[in-house]
């Protein structure tokens, strides 16, 4: 994945939620996160890396009942005006489209074809990104990827293409005997940002949504934590030596999300 916080078109910069039961949602992930000898994610302030905001995790208010309980990732694009009135015109709905008076600092919530939310904002000032977050190569409480899992990944590609403004690699994927292939997007800097993949093979069975994975230091010991705080794990995949490498879960409230092992 291209680093994070970095100002760039496509470029995943964070994600967040609103979510009922808030201290509940709070308690399970300042457990699921903080695992290892060194925890990458801070239970003091939670949702940060390095004193940088990543993720957040918000109550669920009024004003933002009618979001769906997903995790949305906040992509920079290079005109969120522009990207809104794609996103109509290619079937996609706006759940949200806020800017201020001058028509500044604009950014949406939008739903694709598949329903599946996610957040566009404009490329982010590079003065307005905290050194550390710059200087940082360690995958410190950081969202360290995101992928989408659909029945029809190309129409998928070809929407986010024209919406966000990523190019395409082809990802060559061998199930059994077939071959087929799934799809990594690129930043206008051709690095990898975000994963579109088929509904098959490995990744039968997951939701068509947006799913951040967020590094953990011990995911075997996160894992037994999602389900002693009453989550769920979806599907997780061992590592070679021991432990778990990769697992997706689902939080006490039903949102998704994948955990990986730093």
């Amino acid at each position: 994945m291209s680093e994070p916080s970095v100002p760039r078109v496509g470029g995943v910069l964070s994600a967040d939620i609103a979510v009922p039961e808030h201290e509940r949602e709070v308690r399970f992930y300042s457990s699921v996160l903080s695992t290892g000898e060194h925890p990458l994610w801070r239970k003091e302030d939670l949702m940060n890396n390095l004193g940088v905001p990543i993720i957040g995790l918000g109550a669920r208010s009024e004003e933002y009942a009618h979001l769906p309980l997903q995790w949305m990732p906040h992509i920079q694009v290079s005109d969120v005006t522009y990207s809104v009135q794609r996103t109509i015109a290619l079937g996609g709905s706006v759940l949200m489209h806020t800017k201020d008076d001058d028509g500044t600092n604009q950014w949406a919530v939008l739903l694709d074809l598949d329903g599946a939310a996610f957040g566009i904002i404009p490329v982010v000032p590079a003065e307005a990104i905290p050194p550390a977050s710059r200087e940082t190569e360690a995958p410190a409480g950081r969202i360290c990827w995101i992928e989408l899992t659909v029945s029809n990944a190309s129409a998928s590609r070809d929407f986010y293409r024209q919406v966000v403004g990523w190019s395409v690699q082809d990802v060559e994927v061998e199930d059994g005997a077939d071959l087929y292939v799934d799809y990594d997007m690129l930043d206008e800097e051709g690095r990898p940002a975000a994963g579109i993949r088929h509904a098959r093979g490995a990744n039968l069975g997951l939701p068509p949504l947006w799913m951040i994975h967020l590094s953990v230091g011990d995911l075997s010991e996160s894992l037994r934590r999602v389900q002693e705080e009453g989550g769920t794990i979806i599907k997780a995949t061992p590592g070679n030596v021991r432990g778990y490498t990769y697992a997706a879960v689902q939080d006490p409230v039903g949102a998704y999300l994948a955990l990986m092992q730093a």
